[in-house]
């Protein structure tokens, strides 16, 4: 008389929620999930957070080649797609976008952020992964939402140590932002060179596309222009 096997149930190990599964986050910050991109009006510009595995971007040997990729980026379609603020920091870019539509925001912002990763690869050497993690947008719908991304972008630096005798940052879209009430519609680079460190000083074309979209180009200002002096609030 054979013996009966006894069945044991084990489960098949897939599906469902396990403790500890799935992509663990990059930095403390966590990761950007996973998730389709919503719909994009092009009457609305877009803040974009570029998180880099790789540091110090705002190294004078470094950002000069990370701006001229911004540069590059802008000056390929900027009748599809065009930056029009940003702000370079140790480890992540700020920028503020206009798209013609949903698949020109996609490919602009993956274009700038190849442009970005071979060409610092290729200027130190180096190989392997360049951005920490899906890049971050948020649609600008208000005025005030536009005027409070300006400042948040524009003086991110003031955020992360700067010195506080420094007025503006080279390496930002600052000297080239006409909105400012102390330099009355002109360009801060060309009222004071000096805002630019020598080692920094861009080339003759302007890095960045002027605003077409009524919230970014005159709407903002319904709330004041920006002074030198501001800092920014917290993201929203």
């Amino acid at each position: 008389m054979g013996a009966a096997q006894l069945e044991m149930s084990f489960g098949s190990g897939w599906g469902g929620k396990r403790r500890g599964a799935g992509r663990k986050p990059s930095s403390a910050r966590g990761f950007v999930p996973h998730r389709a991109r919503p719909v994009h009006r092009r009457a609305h510009p877009v803040h974009v957070t570029l998180r880099s595995a790789f540091r110090s971007l705002r190294s004078q040997f470094v950002f000069p080649t990370v701006r001229a990729a911004i540069t590059a980026t802008t000056r390929r379609d900027p009748g599809r797609f065009r930056v029009v603020e940003f702000s370079v920091q140790n480890d992540h870019v700020h920028l503020i976008v206009e798209a013609e539509d949903k698949a020109a925001l996609l490919a602009g912002v993956r274009g700038l952020s190849i442009r970005i990763a071979r060409w610092v690869n290729r200027l130190i050497g180096r190989r392997g992964r360049f951005f920490a993690d899906r890049w971050h947008g948020r649609a600008l719908t208000s005025p005030r939402a536009v005027r409070h991304s300006l400042v948040y972008v524009i003086f991110n630096f003031r955020k992360h140590g700067a010195p506080s005798s420094a007025q503006l940052d080279p390496c930002s879209s600052a000297p080239y932002f006409t909105g400012f009430r102390e330099f009355q519609r002109r360009m801060p680079w060309v009222c004071d060179p000096s805002i630019i460190p020598r080692a920094l000083i861009p080339p003759s074309c302007v890095p960045v596309a002027r605003a077409r979209t009524w919230l970014l180009s005159t709407g903002w200002q319904r709330h004041g222009w920006l002074s030198i002096a501001e800092r920014p609030a917290p993201a929203r």
